[in-house]
Parts: structure tokens; C-alpha cells; sequence
């Protein structure tokens, strides 16, 4: 009975050890990522960084990005002049002119400088005493460009100029031209006479700007912008100084 027993739990009992080694394992090789599944998710991985770093570029330059919309698509009206550009631009007319000692010359021998201009009678009332204020003031605003720039007054009769404005003549380039000369070159805005504008002429000897007539200090600042963003402009071919300063009436 013993015997039957043992062999009726062996017939029954779990595999001989040789038997259980010889199956096959069972390895779940649906759970590994195939090669073309890996490249694909190295794909969006990379994807996915270039997105981050174009995100982190485009948060670094949107306040550029923004200022140039903002300048040339929003606000375009920021980039108009206050002086009033002319076009065609005028040249300096072969011209004779007399300095204030007497000395003979010629307007064209200005060239050379940026030329800020008026057109006053040599009695020199209230508005030609304001401009000659603010085209002073207006130099000296500029700083180290200064040099680049000249104040000019043109003086269209033989009137005498009055003996206490001398002293604040020294800075300044004072010719005689007749007015018919003048005339001819430079213009008033439509309704306006000569004497009520301030006029830019540039170093090659263009008449090239007109201010607003009857300026004031109070409305000079944005004629002192015009003026520095064209020496800021003109910075790598304008240099201070001419040939020749006596040549100029000087």
C-alpha cells in the first residue's frame, strides 16, 4: 500500500527538476519598445526641445520685437520730422555776400558745415533778436557736435546793426546778401515771409529743412531733435571745421 501511495504522488506531484527546466521561458518581449517606436520617441523629444528653446528665444526678444512694431507698424507718426524736409533739396546759389568787416566772399563757400540759418533786416527787431537767441542756444545745446554746426544770420539790407547785439555776434557767421539772391534760393512756407522761419542747410551746401515759422523757446525741443538725429546720421562722413573759415566771411 506504502508503495502504490508513493508512486500515486509521484504520478500526481509537480515535474522531476530536469523535466520544469526544459520549458521554454516566458519573456515578455511585447513590453520592449521596438527600434523605429525609440527613434520616434527621441523624435518628440527632440521636437519637443526646440520648442522650448524657440519659446525662451522669442520671450527674450519680444520686448525688441515690440519695439519695432510699435515704431514702424502702430505709431508711424514718431518717425515725421518737425522741420519740414524740402524736396528737391536746394543748393547754395553762386552768391556774393559781404561780412560784417566788409570782407568780399561768396555763399557757396559755407559748404562744408551743417548751416542753421535766419533772414533778418540789420535793425534786428523783436523776432530776429529771438531767433538769433535760439539758433545760439541751439548749438550749444548739441554738446560735442557743436563744431559741426554753424549759426548763420543773413542780413538782406545796409542797415546797421545795433551796437549792443555786437557782443552776441561773436559765435556767429553774419553776411550781407541781397535779397533778391535770397529769394531766389531760399522759400517761406505758404502764408509766411522769409524772416519768420529758421532754415537747416546741410555740409554739401543743400538747403534741405525748414523749421515752423515764429519758433520760441518754449517750441524749440523738437527742432533740437531734428538736429541731432541728423548729426547722429552724418556722424561717419561729417567732420567739424571747413577748408577755409575766412573764405566763409568769418
Amino acid at each position: 500500500m506504502s508503495g502504490f501511495k508513493l508512486l500515486d504522488d509521484s504520478s500526481t506531484g509537480a515535474a522531476p527538476e530536469s523535466q520544469r527546466s526544459d520549458r521554454p521561458l516566458g519573456l515578455t518581449v511585447h513590453s520592449m519598445p521596438t527600434p523605429e517606436q525609440s527613434m520616434d520617441a527621441e523624435a518628440q523629444r527632440t521636437v519637443r526641445g526646440r520648442w522650448k528653446m524657440i519659446a525662451v528665444l522669442l520671450v527674450c526678444a519680444a520686448p525688441v520685437i515690440a519695439s519695432y512694431f510699435m515704431y514702424y507698424v502702430v505709431r508711424p507718426e514718431g518717425r515725421r520730422n518737425f522741420g519740414e524736409l524740402i524736396d528737391p533739396q536746394r543748393p547754395l546759389p553762386d552768391q556774393a555776400s559781404v561780412s560784417l568787416g566788409g570782407q568780399q566772399g561768396n555763399l557757396k563757400a559755407l559748404r562744408g558745415q551743417w548751416l542753421l540759418m535766419s533772414v533778418a533786416g540789420g535793425a534786428c527787431d523783436e523776432a530776429c533778436s529771438r531767433h538769433l537767441y535760439l539758433q545760439h542756444q541751439l548749438r550749444e545745446s548739441l554738446g560735442k557736435d557743436k563744431d559741426r554746426v554753424d549759426w548763420v544770420w543773413l542780413i538782406p539790407d545796409d542797415t546797421p546793426l545795433p551796437d549792443q547785439l555786437l557782443p552776441a555776434l561773436k559765435s556767429a557767421t553774419v553776411l550781407r546778401v541781397p535779397m533778391a539772391g535770397l529769394s531766389a534760393w531760399l522759400a517761406p512756407a505758404s502764408g509766411h515771409q522769409l524772416a519768420e522761419h529758421l532754415y537747416l542747410v546741410d555740409p554739401m551746401g543743400n538747403w534741405m529743412m525748414r523749421f515752423p515759422a515764429n519758433l520760441t523757446v518754449a517750441s524749440a525741443t523738437p527742432a533740437k531733435r531734428d538736429l541731432e538725429r541728423l548729426l547722429r546720421a552724418s556722424a561717419s562722413w561729417d567732420q567739424p571745421g571747413r577748408e577755409s573759415d575766412a573764405a566763409a566771411g568769418k
